[in-house]
C-alpha cells in the first residue's frame, strides 16, 4: 500500500508546481520577467508573446520599458492575447545565446513556439496596431462600405492591403495564409460604386493591392488561377517603387528579383517627383523588376556605392543585383532633363537586350550589410582587451587605472557598434 501513497504524494507535488507555474505565467496585462528557469514554459503557453531580450545599462532598453508596460494591457484584452515578456539578456546568457542575441534591445515575436525578429514600431499604440496584424483573421469578410473603410483604418500603414472585390475568399486563402506574417487579405462581399470609384477599379471579380504608407495602389482582374494571382500577391508586397533607406532595404532582404535603382540628386525636388511618377509608371509594365530610389542628398554614403555623389552627372539609373554586383546600360547611363520617359525605355531595352557593363559595389555589398554585423559579445571582448592595455600602461598609476567592464566602456562599445554596422538590416541600437 505504500507505493499508491508515494505515487499519489508526487502527483501533488507535480500539480502543485505546475499551478504555481501557472499562475505566475498569467496573462494579467503585465509585461512578464522571464528567465531561465520558466522561459520555455512561457513560449509553450502562450500562443502569442513579444519577448524583449534587454540589458540593464541600455538606454534603448530604459526607454522602451514603458512603451511595453502601456501596450500591454491592451494587448492582453484581445480576443486572441498577445502577451509581452522581457529577459536580462545580460544576466541570462545562456538565453540571449540560443536566441541569438547580439544587440539590445532585441524583440522576437514567437507565434506557436516560433520565432521571428520584430522589427516593427516601438511607440506603445502602434506597436499594439502593428501586432493586431498576427492575430487577425486570415481572411476578413467586409459586408458593406462602412466595413471596408473600417477594415483600412484599423489595418494601419506597416503592411500592404489586398481587398477582393467579389471574390470568394477561398480564391486568395491559401495566399492569405502564405503571407500572413506580411500583409491584411480581406473579400467584399458587398460595396457600392462609391467604392469601385474610391478604390479605382471598374469591374468585378478584381483584386486590390493598396500600400498606404506610400499612397500606392494597384488592380489585378484575372486570370485568379494559383500562378498568376500568387504572381500578383508577391509582386504588390512590395510599393511599386520603392524609396530606399535603412529600414526598406529590409523588404529587399529576400527579394529574388533585380532592382532597377535610380539615383537623383534630393528625393524631395519638384523634377525627382515627376520622374519618381515616370518609375511608377515603368514599374507597372514590368513586374518582373523591383523599381527603387535614393537621393543623394539622403543617403550620400550609399550613394557614393555606386559611384554617384555631387559631382556626378544625375539621375543615374543602373540594375542591382542586390548584392556585389551592379550593371549599367552603355549609352543610358544617366538621364536628361528632356523626355525622361523614353531615356527610361531605352535604359529598359538595353538592360534586356544585354547592352550593359558589370561593376562591382565599392566598400560592403549588400549581403555584407547582413553579415558583417559586430556581436555585443565581440564588443565586450574588445572592451576587455583595450581595458587591459590600458592597464598595463598605467601600471603604478592606481588612481588612473580604468575599470574593466564599466557601463561608459559598453555605452561608448555600443555606439561605435552601431556607428560601424550602419547599413546592417538587422542593425542593433546599443
Amino acid at each position: 500500500m505504500r507505493l499508491p501513497v508515494i505515487i499519489l504524494l508526487v502527483l501533488t507535488i507535480w500539480k502543485a508546481g505546475n499551478g504555481s507555474r501557472a499562475n505566475e505565467l498569467k496573462a494579467d496585462g503585465k509585461v512578464l520577467e522571464l528567465d531561465e528557469s520558466n522561459f520555455d514554459s512561457a513560449i509553450s503557453s502562450f500562443d502569442y508573446i513579444l519577448v524583449d531580450f534587454y540589458a540593464p545599462w541600455c538606454g534603448h532598453c530604459k526607454r522602451l520599458s514603458p512603451q511595453l508596460d502601456e501596450a500591454a494591457p491592451v494587448l492582453a484584452g484581445l480576443s486572441e492575447p498577445i502577451v509581452l515578456a522581457k529577459v536580462n539578456a545580460d544576466k541570462f546568457t545562456r538565453l540571449a545565446n540560443k536566441h541569438d542575441i547580439d544587440g539590445y534591445p532585441t524583440l522576437k515575436f514567437f507565434m506557436h513556439g516560433v520565432p521571428m525578429e520584430y522589427n516593427g514600431p516601438r511607440k506603445a499604440d502602434l506597436l499594439v496596431q502593428y501586432l493586431k496584424k498576427f492575430v487577425a483573421p486570415d481572411v476578413s469578410i467586409l459586408s458593406s462600405d462602412s466595413a471596408i473603410n473600417d477594415f483600412v483604418e484599423a489595418a494601419g500603414t506597416f503592411f500592404p492591403i489586398y481587398i477582393g472585390f467579389g471574390l470568394n475568399e477561398t480564391v486568395i486563402f491559401n495566399l492569405a495564409v502564405k503571407y500572413k506574417k506580411k500583409a491584411w487579405f480581406s473579400v467584399a462581399k458587398d460595396f457600392s460604386d462609391d467604392a469601385m470609384v474610391l478604390y479605382d477599379f471598374d469591374k468585378v471579380p478584381s483584386l486590390v493591392a493598396l500600400h498606404p504608407s506610400y499612397k500606392q495602389q494597384s488592380v489585378f482582374y484575372g486570370p485568379f488561377e494559383d500562378s498568376f494571382l500568387g504572381d500578383f500577391v508577391k509582386q504588390n508586397l512590395l510599393p511599386l517603387v520603392v524609396p530606399l533607406n535603412y529600414e526598406t532595404l529590409k523588404l529587399l532582404k529576400d527579394e529574388e528579383r533585380k532592382i532597377v535603382l535610380t539615383i537623383l540628386n534630393d528625393e524631395n525636388e519638384d523634377q525627382s517627383q515627376n520622374l519618381i511618377r515616370l518609375l511608377k509608371a515603368a514599374a507597372s509594365a514590368n513586374p518582373d523588376l523591383v523599381f527603387s530610389y535614393v537621393g543623394v542628398e539622403q543617403w550620400e554614403d550609399f550613394a557614393d556605392k555606386f559611384e554617384a555623389n555631387q559631382k556626378t552627372k544625375l539621375p543615374k539609373m543602373i540594375v542591382w543585383n542586390g548584392n556585389e554586383e551592379y550593371f549599367s546600360v552603355i549609352g543610358v547611363e544617366s538621364l536628361d532633363a528632356e523626355d525622361q520617359g523614353t531615356q527610361i525605355s531605352r535604359f529598359l531595352e538595353g538592360y534586356r537586350e544585354g547592352r550593359t557593363e558589370r561593376k562591382t559595389v565599392k566598400g560592403p555589398s549588400f549581403m555584407d550589410f547582413i553579415h558583417s554585423l559586430v556581436g555585443i559579445r565581440t564588443v565586450y571582448i574588445l572592451v576587455f582587451i583595450v581595458a587591459m592595455m590600458m592597464l598595463i600602461q598605467s601600471i603604478g598609476k592606481e588612481d588612473d587605472m580604468p575599470r574593466v567592464g564599466s557601463q561608459d566602456a559598453v555605452d561608448h562599445a555600443g555606439s561605435s557598434e552601431a556607428e560601424s554596422s550602419r547599413y546592417g538590416l538587422e542593425k542593433k541600437e546599443d
